[in-house]
């Protein structure tokens, strides 16, 4: 999966400011297999305009931060929960991937991309916001990447578990709240 997003990252315009060495990218085990439900986040690691504080209710807190094995800290949490993920289209599987690294802001500082009025995550409408996402999806395509990256996606969870003799990836706990001493 970390392949196929870089890759994306790389060949798409929109995407370009991403780095994903600055993502953490992680499985989430579903707890009930159904096809209704979440399938897949993008976790801010930083408040509005990349704020590490917030101030909730008079508290001021923290983001719990992560960091990789090389010391950098994440600036993004990227989950996808399976068996849940893999069960979908193939189509709506790059949707969603898609529809997840929109959400990472153009400024890259950890947080999201906010969009004007109450519904700051996906606009005021999220069926127009996963049909801009089907377009980025299908102009990537278009682009011919190598089809070893994203040819796992044609497979539901059990063809590709029986394919691969297993599916591995990282698990990240939620990171928490922290309260910061005034």
């Amino acid at each position: 999966m970390r392949r196929l997003v870089v890759d994306m990252t790389e060949r798409m315009p929109e995407l370009k400011h991403i780095d994903m060495s600055r993502v953490a990218v992680a499985i989430v085990q579903a707890r009930i297999e159904s096809t209704h439900g979440v399938f897949a986040t993008l976790t801010p690691m930083r408040f509005e305009k990349g704020a590490r504080y917030t101030t909730r209710r008079g508290h001021k807190y923290a983001c719990q931060m992560l960091f990789d094995e090389h010391g950098r800290e994440m600036l993004y949490i990227l989950s996808f929960y399976l068996p849940r993920f893999q069960n979908m289209s193939f189509s709506e599987k790059m949707i969603t991937i898609f529809h997840e690294l929109w959400h990472i802001s153009p400024d890259f500082d950890g947080d999201i991309r906010r969009h004007p009025g109450r519904c700051y995550a996906h606009s005021s409408s999220q069926k127009e916001y996963d049909e801009h996402m089907a377009v980025l999806s299908n102009q990537y395509l278009i682009k011919q990447p190598p089809p070893e990256l994203y040819t796992f996606l044609e497979h539901d969870f059990t063809k590709l578990y029986q394919n691969s003799g297993g599916i591995y990836g990282v698990k990240i706990p939620r990171p928490k709240l922290i309260p910061v001493a005034a």
